[in-house]
């Protein structure tokens, strides 16, 4: 089966304790595709300036991922400046430069709108709805958020809210988007906006996950190295739906395997700058991590 990502292709200017580049290739749908593509075919549907050339889209290179939906437009990229603290807890945001990210309007290659699973990454949820319009039976849909439009754009958000399957977020989102601070309560609100499953993404602590008359928890993978923390959760959410994606009819059980691919691809981006670490890695280092995350939780067999 194949997943269809919609969002953003951009350049990051990062600037971590032990490292610091320019015009690194990122966005959410980049990462997501550089994870997904470990599990199943990916089409991203995306916009870039002209600045953005072939050096650049080699970041996709040796995996199978579609950009005949990578829109190529005048102007430049969407640009991101991010600054991290010394122990990597704390991130401030630099500049942001939309570019042509800024009239964004997501159009999918006729081929896409078949696209069996499909992911909304981060954009303004009208344009996450309008792509939602586009698709032809997918039989799951899932979906990213912020706080800036949980705050900015309720009536938009709640739109999209109602036609998802699976709602990917963090702790913090879960806790404005419901109003509440308890996050067993406040996964029953947002469930009751629509989203049948929702992960709750917290950050070294571990992911959680709500379902009709199921809840999953996990922790984090423990590592050496942590060099740059950014694109994990959008590393996260492409594991997690690229192994959904190898299931036809995905139950508890696959969902909670999900999210342990999730987390162990979440693991990987953490490990080097940009995307630097998912580009090298191969499928193999994905499945004995996988199984090391396994033995590490398991304490029923000894």
């Amino acid at each position: 089966m194949s997943i269809l990502v919609v969002g953003s292709v951009a350049f990051d200017d990062l600037k971590t304790p032990s490292e610091n580049a320019t015009d690194v290739v990122g966005g959410a749908a980049t990462y997501f595709a550089l994870s997904a593509a470990h599990f199943t075919d990916v089409n991203i549907v995306a916009v870039v300036g002209d600045d953005f050339g072939e050096e650049h889209r080699k970041v996709f290179k040796g995996r199978s991922v579609d950009l005949a939906g990578l829109e190529r437009a005048k102007g430049k990229t969407f640009r991101w400046g991010g600054e991290y603290s010394a122990d990597l807890t704390e991130r401030t945001t630099l500049f942001t430069e939309l570019g042509v990210f800024e009239s964004f309007q997501p159009v999918l290659p006729e081929h896409y709108k078949s696209s069996d699973l499909v992911f909304l990454a981060n954009i303004h949820p009208s344009l996450q709805v309008d792509v939602m319009k586009q698709v032809q039976n997918p039989s799951l849909i899932g979906a990213d958020t912020m706080n800036y439009w949980i705050e900015r754009t309720p009536d938009e958000l709640s739109a999209m809210l109602e036609g998802i399957d699976v709602l990917v977020i963090n702790d913090e989102e879960a806790r404005q988007l419901s109003g509440v601070h308890n996050l067993v309560e406040a996964a029953a609100k947002i469930r009751e906006m629509g989203p049948k499953t929702l992960v709750i993404k917290r950050g070294e602590y571990g992911v959680l996950c709500f379902r009709e008359g199921e809840r999953f928890a996990t922790v984090s993978f423990p590592l050496d190295t942590v060099i740059d923390p950014t694109g994990a959760g959008d590393s996260f959410a492409g594991g997690f739906m690229g192994y959904l994606a190898t299931h036809k009819e995905p139950g508890d059980k696959e969902v909670r395997q999900a999210i342990v691919f999730g987390s162990v691809l979440g693991s990987f981006c953490v490990e080097a700058l940009g995307t630097r670490r998912l580009e090298q890695l191969s499928r193999d280092e994905v499945h004995e991590r996988y199984q090391a995350f396994k033995d590490l939780t398991d304490f029923a067999s000894l």
